[in-house]
């Protein structure tokens, strides 16, 4: 059986902020126990991009990154993301993490660059040689404007320390190989294809609506990995409206927004986004309203 290196449930978590747009580390704290607590995480992803880490500093990355370890780190695994476009930036990051305590690292494709294949492998494996932390390769095509192929999936999971991917890629078959030739530890880094990557070997999710859907979702994948597809169904069927609905528009405008509908104070974004508008806000609301959550 595949090894679990962050548990089956990680949520990919926002970053709160005060009105004035700065860092509400008190929030973060908060939150942070929330999520582990209440909703059931084994793992945290910090400054991913659901946490809008394209619009915040290295400094306040490495405030978020300790306030969330020394708030919940001794029972939950905490990810920092720190991927980047640049190689000697990603390591910079990534040995920031490491000294903070991180337990894993989150590294996304290169995004804008579009590096071809054999630079891409050169990217993830002198990350990986910089560090000893475990690492997930964020695998999200649409966002990073190429695949990591299967090909040099299968050759960079040789590495020691790359142990897992976030899969965002929409592909269950190219997962399916992947999952056929190495070790990796696969998570859906798509809420809706959680279950159809459990039927392919997958292990969990790094989720975006876990931020309400977390013990929910743990029930879903308990069921398949127990063997009740039947159960694991259904559960599916019904999360399937919040799954999508996370992402009626760019996913973390509403997760803030269900949040302050929950009594947290999770801010404002920082732009380039801007607020969900009332109506996406609303319908969002009503669709966890609908669901219990």
């Amino acid at each position: 059986m595949t090894a679990l290196p962050f548990g089956r449930v990680q949520t990919a978590m926002v970053t709160p902020f005060h009105p004035d747009g700065s860092l509400n580390l008190a929030e973060a704290r908060r939150l942070a126990a929330h999520l582990v607590d209440v909703q059931g995480n084994d793992a945290l992803v910090i400054n991913g991009t659901t946490g809008e880490s394209p619009t915040t500093t290295d400094a306040e990355k490495l405030a978020l990154l300790e306030a969330v370890i020394e708030e919940v780190g001794d029972r939950a695994r905490i990810v920092a993301g720190v991927g980047t476009f640049n190689t000697a930036h990603t390591i910079e990051l990534a040995k920031q993490a490491e000294q903070a305590g991180s337990h894993g690292l989150l590294v996304v494709t290169p995004y804008y660059s579009r590096p071809p294949q054999d630079a891409l492998a050169d990217h993830f494996l002198t990350v990986a040689d910089a560090t000893s932390l475990p690492i997930m390769i964020y695998d999200i095509p649409h966002r990073s404007g190429i695949p990591v192929e299967t090909d040099t999936m299968i050759q960079i999971a040789a590495h020691p320390n790359i142990v897992a991917v976030k899969d965002a890629k929409g592909s269950p078959v190219a997962s399916a190989q992947v999952l056929a030739a190495t070790e990796l530890a696969y998570y859906s880094g798509d809420d809706a294809m959680t279950l159809p990557l459990l039927a392919v070997g997958g292990v969990g999710v790094v989720g975006t609506s876990t931020h309400f859907t977390g013990r929910a979702t743990r029930e879903l994948i308990e069921a398949f990995v127990a063997g009740d597809v039947a159960r694991a169904t259904a559960l599916n069927a019904a999360l399937l409206p919040v799954f999508l609905g996370v992402f009626a528009t760019q996913g973390c405008l509403l997760v803030k927004a269900g949040l302050a509908a929950r009594g947290f104070t999770p801010g404002p974004v920082r732009k380039p986004l801007l607020e969900a508008s009332p109506q996406q806000a609303a319908a969002f609301v009503a669709i966890l309203d609908a669901n219990g959550l």
